[in-house]
């Protein structure tokens, strides 16, 4: 059975300061463009011929003999060289999650307030939490990607020894 092919007239706008929008919908100045339909088949048929193909395991190619090699000595020399640029990224991101960590300790001592004039001439003070969790949400979000960094560095200068 053959998928149902979609088709859309895509337009090109390029608006006066030079900002350039695709749409299906064709605005003012807009131009066509003649695309090719998308192929549906990602790379070949769906018969049952071809799908048990796809799932039989894949024999490597060997590599030519013309294909550059390099002696152990330089690789060992490139390899040194990589784990010193990990190391030194590793320490970095590690003084940036303690940055981190402190901005997010900061940011949680002092919540978001707000005052208001009463009536009676007196001030209010509110909280707005909304914002306060907006903040913190952000300072969170901060820390995790600085763990994150360090745990794949970790990671990575662990697969290298």
């Amino acid at each position: 059975m053959m998928p149902a092919l979609a088709h859309a007239e895509i337009y090109k706008h390029v608006d006066a300061e030079g900002r350039v929008t695709y749409s299906n919908v064709k605005l003012k100045g807009a131009k066509k463009l003649d695309l090719e339909p998308a192929d549906t088949n990602f790379g070949g048929d769906n018969s049952e011929t071809s799908r048990a193909t796809n799932r039989a395991p894949q024999t490597k190619t060997a590599t030519p003999a013309s294909f550059p090699k390099v002696d152990s000595g330089t690789q060992n020399l490139r390899d040194a060289k990589r784990k010193e640029v990990l190391r030194a990224e590793l320490e970095a991101e590690k003084q940036a999650l303690a940055k981190a960590k402190e901005a997010f300790i900061e940011g949680e001592s002092k919540p978001e307030v707000y005052q208001k004039k009463n009536a009676n001439g007196t001030t209010s003070t509110f909280r707005n939490v909304a914002k306060f969790q907006e903040k913190m949400g952000t300072l969170q979000a901060d820390v995790d990607a600085h763990q994150r960094n360090i745990d794949l560095l970790t990671k990575e200068i662990g697969a290298n020894n």
